[in-house]
C-alpha cells in the first residue's frame, strides 16, 4: 500500500457520532413539517426510515434510512410524497437552515487528533453528502475549521458519493496520488466511492453500519478515527506522541 500524504473524511457517523447529531435535527424536522400532528410526523419518519416513537425521546435511525448516505436533494424528494403544499426548493432550504443549526457530537476530541494528523504532513479533507454550508457550520461550530484543507458538500460542483468525482477532486487539488490519499467513512457509499476513486478505504463503527457491513469495502474497519494515528503508522507514518 502507497504510504499516506492524505486523508479525506466523510463528516456525519465519521467526524461526528450519526444519531447523537442527527437524531434531534430528524426528530425536530418532521415535527415542524408535521406543524405538530404526530400520525403525520410518524409518517414522514417513516418514508426516511426514521422511527419517532423509540430510543431515548429523539427517535432513531433505521439502518437503512436514506438520510445516512443520501443527499439533502435526496432526502426531500421522498419527503415530497408526503408533503404535496411543499416544493423541493424550500424543502431542502429549510432542511440546510436546520441542519447548520443541528449541535455535533463530535466521535472522539478532533482538534487533538486533526492537530496530530496534520504534524505527520497530511493533506485533510472533508467530503460529504450534506451541503457545503451546513459542513462549514459543523466544523466551525467544533472549532477546527482551520485544520481542514478542503470541504467539499454535495452542492460543490463535484457530485456526491458514491460517485468517486468528489473524491478525485480533492486528490486533484491536493496534488497527490489518488493511491495517496485515504478515504475514512461510516457507510458503504464512502467505501464504495473510495474504491471507485482508487484510494485507501477506512471503516468506522460511529454511524450505524456494522463491521460486515463495511468489511468488504474497507482495508481496515476501526471503532471510530480516534485508532487512525495506530494504523497509519503500520503504513509508514510515524507513531503519534
Amino acid at each position: 500500500m502507497t504510504t499516506p500524504q492524505g486523508i479525506l473524511f466523510d463528516k456525519d457517523g465519521t467526524l461526528f457520532d450519526f444519531h447523537a447529531t442527527w437524531g434531534a435535527w430528524a426528530q425536530g424536522l418532521l415535527t415542524e413539517l408535521a406543524a405538530g400532528d404526530a400520525a403525520r410526523a410518524a409518517a414522514l419518519g417513516d418514508a426516511v426510515g426514521f422511527d419517532l416513537a423509540t430510543g431515548d425521546g429523539q427517535g432513531s435511525f433505521r439502518p437503512e434510512s436514506p438520510v445516512i448516505a443520501g443527499t439533502p436533494d435526496q432526502i426531500a424528494a421522498i419527503l415530497l410524497r408526503e408533503l404535496p403544499e411543499w416544493q423541493a426548493g424550500p424543502l431542502v432550504t429549510l432542511m440546510n437552515d436546520r441542519a447548520a443549526l443541528a449541535p455535533q457530537a463530535e466521535a472522539v476530541p478532533l482538534r487533538p487528533l486533526l492537530t496530530l494528523l496534520r504534524g505527520l504532513g497530511l493533506r485533510l479533507g472533508v467530503m460529504t453528502n450534506d451541503a457545503e454550508a451546513p459542513a462549514r457550520a459543523h466544523l466551525a461550530a467544533a472549532g477546527v475549521s482551520d485544520l481542514f484543507d478542503m470541504v467539499i458538500g454535495c452542492d460543490s460542483g463535484h457530485g456526491a458519493k458514491p460517485d468517486p468525482a468528489p473524491l478525485l477532486a480533492f486528490a486533484q487539488a491536493m496534488g497527490l496520488d489518488p493511491a495517496a490519499v485515504v478515504m475514512v467513512g461510516d457507510s458503504r457509499h464512502d467505501l464504495h466511492a473510495g474504491r471507485a476513486a482508487g484510494m485507501a478505504t477506512v471503516g468506522v463503527l460511529t454511524g450505524l453500519a456494522t463491521t460486515p457491513d463495511l468489511a468488504p469495502l474497507a482495508d481496515a474497519v476501526l471503532a471510530d478515527i480516534g485508532h487512525l494515528p495506530g494504523w497509519l503508522a503500520d503504513r509508514g507514518l510515524p507513531q503519534a506522541g
